[in-house]
């Protein structure tokens, strides 16, 4: 059985995203655009299962860990739901994260690649999320852009067999050949 779901003509809301079914895609607002997602494929849940891993174990006490799905709203036109993110401690409350994050990662795929080096990228520099991180799984590559001054400056871009040390929002080693190893 399916549910068809009729959505207004006006750009979308949180509210207006709260009655979209439970159907096992991904829905996400970009400036109050409804983006939907298929699930993710396997690739894609090892190499956020390694990152999670790496984020975890690096993460200091006072900020959390967090993995898709989590409501994140940014403004009340957009709420994304990135790969991984980390935020304080203290912004956890309520159903939905609606503090701005310390560090975003969205993990490309096929059907996400535009929108998350895009789309993705503009919105959450523009809601001044300090550190953006995108994990492409093929070929495997991390590039990581910082916030100095309103804008995204790059300050990594490491493949298979190469590290960077990150220092946003923690002090964390990257090595992007270990998310598939």
């Amino acid at each position: 059985m399916s549910v068809v779901t009729t959505l207004p003509r006006r750009p979308l809301t949180v509210d207006d995203l709260d009655v979209m079914p439970d159907d096992g895609h991904r829905y996400e607002l970009i400036d109050g655009t409804l983006i939907v997602s298929p699930g993710p494929e396997l690739r894609h849940q090892t190499v956020q299962s390694e990152l999670l891993r790496l984020l975890f174990g690096s993460c200091p006490a006072d900020l959390f860990v967090l993995a898709a799905p989590t409501d994140t709203v940014l403004a009340d036109d957009t709420v994304v739901q990135p790969d991984a993110l980390v935020v304080r401690r203290s912004d956890l409350v309520g159903r939905k994260l609606t503090a701005t994050p310390l560090l975003v990662v969205e993990i490309l795929s096929p059907s996400t690649r535009l929108i998350d080096l895009n789309l993705k990228k503009a919105r959450y520099q523009r809601a001044g999320v300090p550190s953006y991180w995108v994990v492409d799984p093929d070929p495997l590559r991390l590039t990581a852009w910082d916030l100095r001054d309103g804008s995204y400056v790059e300050v990594a871009d490491v493949g298979r067999g190469d590290e960077w040390t990150a220092a946003l929002p923690f002090a964390v080693t990257v090595r992007p050949g270990s998310f598939a190893d």
